[in-house]
């Protein structure tokens, strides 16, 4: 084969050539040109939730991970409270990294085959006033799921509580629009539905809240406030930014931009999830979640039933096919998750469910349905 193989995960993705191209070319950290370009994301970016009025982005070295640790401690005082709405693997990071910055912190548990409940949500808030900040992951891709961004929003407003959201894997393809939901941080990166490459995060922060986050955070690197404020004054990086990543990721924010921004993205990863389940339904597959609560970023199935079925095998067999999947990250049962966001279209979702229709025939297993 050719090409790339072609990565089925949520994050990093398959980027176009177009992309890839923008990263031939060296940079000074502190030169005027990549202040511009710097310049320019960051507007791109606030153009994108509507945000231009109501908030500052502040990008920062290394993964989305490195982002939202960064906002829990620059956003939360030190002696604040922060509840984490926990349905799966990456809240359960979230409600980590909170109580390694020295937050206090509470998990309210859900199972990871439902959304969070703003109900549930709101009684919490009713029954502990000493929360400070509510944590969501907008999409827990753990399992796929679409948590309700917009109800969560609404009930942190109505009791006055700060909002970080986690949009990691949502945010460029779901709407989010800062004129409509109230969050004091949110966070994203590069290497997901933007679809640039891994290396840099960025959080947007409430412009109401910005003078009370100096002095927050125990990290020097980490600090979104100061990163803010040397921004504004310098228009450069306070550390050695990652030059290919952020030539690349507006690049990719161009192509998005060309494209339709993020409806017609919304779209085109809408048409590769229809795609993938009605092929992957057509060899036996099921989804874990019911469709209604499934976001189109990635999909968690269930594994076939049959004892021939190995997870290290049959990801051998479809990556020697040209694509790679991602595990399960569920703890109950034996899942495979199947990503449909990145620079493909519905033929690479084709292409994918004939690899892993090619992938059971290697493995001797006919049908991957459930028996039950």
């Amino acid at each position: 084969m050719d090409r790339d193989k072609i990565l089925l995960t949520p994050g990093p993705l398959t980027t176009t050539l177009r992309t890839k191209l923008a990263m031939l070319k060296d940079w000074g950290s502190w030169d005027s040109d990549f202040n511009a370009v710097t310049a320019s994301i960051r507007h791109s970016l606030l153009g994108i939730i509507h945000g231009h009025d109501s908030h500052v982005v502040v990008p920062l070295q290394g993964s989305g991970t490195f982002s939202v640790e960064a906002a829990v401690a620059t956003v939360v005082p030190r002696d604040g409270h922060v509840l984490v709405l926990d349905n799966g693997a990456y809240c359960k990071r979230a409600a980590r990294l909170t109580t390694l910055m020295g937050r206090r912190c509470t998990v309210l548990p859900f199972d990871e085959a439902v959304p969070v409940s703003p109900a549930a949500l709101a009684d919490k808030l009713q029954q502990d006033a000493s929360i400070t900040h509510v944590i969501l992951i907008h999409c827990e891709t753990g399992a796929g799921v679409l948590n309700p961004l917009q109800e969560i929003a609404d009930v942190c407003a109505a009791h006055d509580k700060g909002l970080i959201v986690d949009a990691m894997s949502s945010f460029a393809a779901l709407e989010i629009d800062a004129r409509k939901v109230r969050f004091d941080a949110l966070v994203a990166a590069s290497g997901k539905c933007l679809e640039g490459v891994p290396g840099m995060g960025f959080a947007f922060i409430r412009k109401a809240i910005l003078d009370g986050c100096a002095g927050r955070s125990q990290s020097l690197a980490m600090d979104l406030y100061d990163q803010y404020v040397y921004m504004e004054k310098t228009t450069q990086w306070r550390f050695t930014p990652p030059t290919h990543v952020v030539v690349a990721l507006a690049e990719a924010i161009a192509q998005f931009e060309e494209e339709g921004g993020q409806p017609a993205r919304l779209a085109r990863y809408t048409s590769n999830y229809n795609t993938l389940i009605q092929g992957m339904a057509a060899l036996g597959f099921k989804p874990f979640l019911d469709p209604a609560i499934q976001a189109p970023i990635i999909v968690t199935f269930h594994a076939p039933a049959d004892s021939r079925y190995e997870f290290k095998k049959f990801y051998a067999a479809a990556r020697e096919r040209g694509f790679v999947l991602y595990p399960g990250k569920l703890t109950q049962m034996e899942t495979f998750r199947v990503g449909c966001i990145g620079a493909i279209g519905p033929r690479e979702m084709e292409q994918a469910v004939h690899a892993v229709a090619g992938a059971l025939q290697d493995m001797g297993i006919t049908s991957a349905a459930l028996s039950n």
